[in-house]
């Protein structure tokens, strides 16, 4: 398949690229990576009037540290964040569900804002931003505005980033020294779009377990944060009984969908062997 035609444009600034959005009136996309927009417009699943190119732009690809967060440009690659000695030390759940990304052409292209702002409810990087209670920052004509993960996923694909606003920035807060973290994932095939995936974030306090963060990617419209089961765990610590009762928990907080991939019990059914396997390395993985 081809695309359909379209009006190309690759501003060299942000205020450029604003410019040309407000110009389309919403029916312009944005092209970040392209590891995703360029198979929708390949089977004609989107038909915009233009792409707004934001490759020429450099000012969007950092990684940088600024009060107590990690803060990354929207384009910068997938391939950076994999072999960045901030995130290494910073945000050790974000490299390794980076591994998990594809293949290495995708992640050579592919960038954290683009994948963010794609909003694939199987995607690594929603579930890891909502697991660190992480942020971005949207532009638009109006200004800048602050978007909490939590405001920002709506459904399937779907965020609430208004037709004129472009994700410049993702901020994620720097995970604890100390903290445990680990990212499971079932597919097909390693590259594949996840059936289901798991991150979690535990924070030990002697016996107990002061901080328990577990998103499921893939196992409903957006990512999904397990609040029941972490109460389990900041509730009666980290021992064998308290996993399996989080995880039978987090099997039960899930709404997946059925597709030709998997139904939803099995979607349900992962959660739970992939929360309690994420748990189980994440008591004996943690950031020094």
């Amino acid at each position: 398949m081809k695309p359909p035609q379209f009006d190309y444009h690759a501003p060299t600034s942000v205020e450029q690229a604003l410019e040309l959005l407000g110009r389309y009136g919403g029916d312009a996309k944005v092209l970040a990576g392209g590891q995703s927009l360029m198979p929708l417009l390949n089977f004609r699943l989107s038909r915009p009037a233009a792409l707004v190119d934001l490759n020429r732009i450099p000012s969007l690809a950092y990684v940088r540290e600024q009060d107590g967060q990690v803060r990354f440009g929207a384009m910068t690659r997938q391939r950076t964040i994999e072999f960045s000695p901030v995130v290494r030390e910073r945000l050790p759940l974000l490299r390794e569900a980076t591994r998990w990304v594809g293949h290495l052409p995708i992640r050579t292209r592919g960038t954290i804002g683009g994948s963010i702002a794609h909003a694939d409810p199987s995607a690594e990087y929603p579930a890891v931003l909502t697991a660190l209670e992480g942020e971005v920052v949207a532009r638009s004509p109006r200004g800048a505005r602050i978007v909490k993960a939590t405001d920002l996923f709506q459904t399937y694909l779907t965020t609430s980033l208004a037709p004129d606003e472009i994700l410049v920035e993702v901020r994620m807060p720097a995970m604890p020294a100390g903290a445990g973290y680990a990212f499971e994932e079932f597919a097909r095939r390693h590259g594949d779009f996840a059936i289901v995936g798991i991150a979690a974030v535990v924070v030990k306090d002697g016996a107990r377990c002061a901080l328990a963060r577990l998103v499921a990617a893939g196992a409903g419209p957006v990512p999904t944060r397990l609040r029941a089961a972490e109460e389990i765990l900041e509730h009666e610590g980290l021992t064998d009984a308290a996993i399996e009762a989080a995880s039978r928990r987090a099997s039960e907080i899930v709404s997946p969908d059925a597709d030709i991939h998997a139904s939803a019990d099995y979607r349900r059914h992962l959660t739970a062997v992939l929360t309690k396997r994420a748990l189980r390395r994440a008591l004996g993985v943690t950031r020094v």
